[in-house]
């Protein structure tokens, strides 16, 4: 069966990550605990698919509770399919959605993005390494680096960040070619980047308890003893920072 081939080539990829950006996503988990140990919070970008890895990391039950996820209608599909691709190579995009945004030099940024080379991915590294912030990126360094950039600047994502987690995912993004289909089937970059976000933050909690400092992480909403007033508890100290907290009556 077809699935079977997709699932293994998953596993070979994410034992690739285990192995090649071990050190990678070591230094990301450094960062984001020296952002949290600095009372900062993380912000997450994504557009197209990239952004359900922005998304994943956020409100996210064994997740912590420091993520400001960055998102638009426009890039999430919302305003149409379409309109997210065109949205995402608009110049300036960035800028409009980050002044939105309470970002300081205590946060750390993370943008994702497959191709890394669209101008809001890029833009938001930018935009974010001119207020101080410093860029984790997770992107394809194979298709990338074989692509033309798309912004003035001439530089790609992964030419920007301070650490660059590649998902080892081929150009394309998807795994399987079956016969008689002329495109390849079975995509890969989200399992991936969801892998990979989550592995960061495990290193960077385990990095903050290693410096003697505790982070607030989510249970479930789903457990039994878990109350609104328990998330609210955990998540009040980035009421103001976190936009999508809606801790009005907290």
């Amino acid at each position: 069966m077809h699935f079977q081939d997709y699932i293994s080539d998953l596993q070979s990829l994410l034992e690739r990550i285990k192995s090649q950006q071990a050190a990678a996503i070591e230094a990301a988990g450094k960062l984001v605990a020296d952002a949290l140990m600095a009372d900062g919070v993380i912000h997450t970008f994504g557009t197209g698919h990239s952004h359900l890895i922005a998304d994943e990391a956020f409100f996210r039950a064994g997740g912590i509770a420091a993520i400001n996820p960055i998102l638009d209608e426009r890039l999430v599909f919302l305003k149409g399919a379409l309109e997210s691709t065109r949205v995402e190579r608009i110049s300036g995009l960035a800028r409009e959605l980050i002044e939105q945004e309470q970002v300081g030099p205590s946060d750390v940024a993370i943008v994702i993005s497959n191709s890394g080379r669209n101008n809001a991915p890029v833009e938001m590294a930018l935009e974010m390494k001119a207020r101080g912030v410093r860029v984790i990126a997770i992107t394809s360094v194979a298709q990338s680096s074989t692509s033309v950039p798309l912004h003035t600047s001439g530089k790609r994502l992964f030419e920007l960040a301070d650490v660059v987690v590649d998902n080892c995912v081929p150009p394309g993004d998807a795994l399987l070619t079956l016969p008689g289909l002329p495109s390849r089937i079975g995509p890969s970059s989200t399992v991936m980047g969801a892998a990979i976000i989550n592995s960061i933050m495990i290193e960077a909690v385990a990095e903050t308890l290693r410096r003697g400092a505790r982070v607030p992480v989510l249970p479930s909403a789903n457990l039994d003893g878990v109350t609104e007033e328990t998330l609210k508890e955990l998540l009040g100290r980035y009421r103001g920072r976190v936009r999508y907290l809606d801790l009005e009556d907290a």
